[in-house]
């Protein structure tokens, strides 16, 4: 009885509100308008920006390695067998490791000690991460064909 008397005093207030108050075409407009609001806050247009700068992409290469995202680390690679073999020897090794260690990893932020320009097309940059904040590890970044990548010969060779 009551929720009957409830629904009739809205379905007044609205009829009331729509005959007397907004025409035809303000119920459209208004309409359209939160259509639109509902259209602009669904779509999600922020688009994961590419790393260009030698920081940027040597963030993004280390963040991949930790994440175990190798997908990622990998397009970053400079492009030759060697450092193709380096890289799947790097990969397998971080698959071994215990699940714990890999979260341990995954959790751990990067930490830039130094970004060393050796000439305009190779730069070093010396990192560690906060799980393993003792191991510090040197970098090559070289500029080919527009883009800055990852040159892992200079970091394993060096070892």
């Amino acid at each position: 009885m009551v929720i009957e008397s409830i629904g009739r005093l809205v379905d007044a207030f609205l009829f009331a509100l729509t005959e007397r108050c907004l025409t035809l075409i303000m119920i459209t407009r208004l309409s359209c308008f939160f259509f639109l609001i509902v259209l602009l806050f669904s779509c999600n247009t922020a688009t994961k920006k590419e790393p260009v700068t030698d920081i940027e992409v040597a963030t993004a290469f280390i963040r991949g390695a930790l994440d175990n995202d190798f997908k990622t680390a990998g397009k970053y690679l400079l492009k030759d067998e060697t450092n193709q073999q380096f890289f799947e020897t790097f990969e397998r090794q971080h698959h071994s490791m215990s699940s714990d260690e890999l979260e341990k990893y995954k959790s751990a932020d990067i930490v830039i000690n130094e970004i060393k320009p050796e000439s305009d097309s190779v730069h070093l940059v010396n990192y560690t991460n906060t799980y393993k904040k003792e191991q510090q590890t040197n970098l090559k970044l070289v500029w080919v064909k527009s883009q800055w990548l990852v040159d892992l010969k200079y970091t394993f060779e060096k070892q």
